[in-house]
């Protein structure tokens, strides 16, 4: 049976650019069965996911609940939850977590503050393995079910320490897809193979370009514009360049990137309209996503 994953493979879609927006995720373990709005559809208080919800709206924080990979048993029982907030924004990326018994903790939070970068001293810094953050709800789409679950599981198996399920991360047709933290870097189509090199790139402070969908710290002209640059150039330094400012609107951009070093490129990027119409998820109408096109890369004197 014919899946959007397998549409938009056989179509060869672009992955560049198309990343969830997000420059600082809070992401809150809750085991069991997850709905299709998994923050009001889960074991999980939905009085709380709503007001998680709320709070983060026009931010710059994304919310989402995780899980370790395996069953999940539809049970009640109290756990406790494991938080992660990491900031993406290139030069400027950070990843804390702590444990709390009562989510509803969570609402204290200035989210505000964590969308602009700062954690106002929650949790303690991250040290352990990177977090391969593997999209999971069938719910939401099959292809999340039917592709991600086996990833996810497949890289607990490998000893990977950092895997764990995820809620949503936009882009059922390119699953399995995944979030990889502290840096932000969003994949799709990714195998285990693929994604133990992009996590042990990570270790080393380096992000592997290939099957990259982008930084989440960026807006979609700007994700593809960036990932240009390293392709370019051949950067993988995770916090080498960013993105300094995009200029215009759909459907054609001017993005400039910045390295730390001090070069600059001039990158435009133009909205197109993927072709021929394909369902962007499983059942759903055929359409003709947009698509963002590199048409310039020029090294700015």
């Amino acid at each position: 049976m014919s899946t959007c994953a397998t549409a938009s493979r056989d179509l060869d879609e672009p992955l560049a650019g198309t990343a969830a927006t997000a420059r600082t995720w809070l992401l809150v373990e809750q085991p069991g069965p997850w709905g299709a709005k998994a923050l009001t559809s889960s074991h999980l208080d939905p009085e709380i996911g709503r007001a998680l919800e709320s709070a983060a709206e026009g931010t710059g924080v994304r919310v989402a609940l995780i899980r370790r990979p395996g069953r999940h048993a539809d049970c009640h029982a109290p756990t406790r939850h494991r938080v992660y907030v990491a900031h993406t924004v290139p030069g400027r990326s950070w990843l804390r977590s702590e444990v709390t018994d009562d989510p509803r903790r969570l609402l204290d939070l200035d989210f505000a503050a964590l969308g602009a970068g700062d954690h106002g001293g929650f949790g303690t810094p991250h040290t352990g393995a990177p977090l391969a953050l593997v999209c999971t709800n069938g719910k939401r789409d099959r292809c999340c079910a039917l592709l991600g679950r086996p990833l996810a599981a497949e890289l607990a198996a490998a000893g990977e320490e950092g895997a764990w399920e995820i809620t949503h991360l936009g882009g059922h047709r390119f699953s399995p897809t995944l979030l990889v933290l502290p840096y932000g870097y969003a994949y799709g189509r990714a195998g285990t193979h693929a994604v133990k090199e992009i996590l042990e790139a990570v270790r080393g402070g380096r992000v592997i370009s290939d099957g990259c969908r982008g930084n989440s710290a960026w807006e979609r002209p700007a994700q593809a514009a960036e990932l240009a640059v390293r392709t370019a150039t051949g950067e993988d330094g995770a916090g080498a360049l960013t993105v300094v400012g995009t200029d215009g609107a759909a459907p054609r951009w001017e993005v400039a990137v910045a390295h730390t070093d001090g070069r600059r490129w001039q990158v435009t990027v133009e909205q197109g309209a993927s072709q021929p119409p394909r369902p962007e998820s499983c059942g759903a109408a055929l359409k003709s996503p947009a698509r963002m096109d590199v048409v310039a890369v020029r090294p700015v004197p």
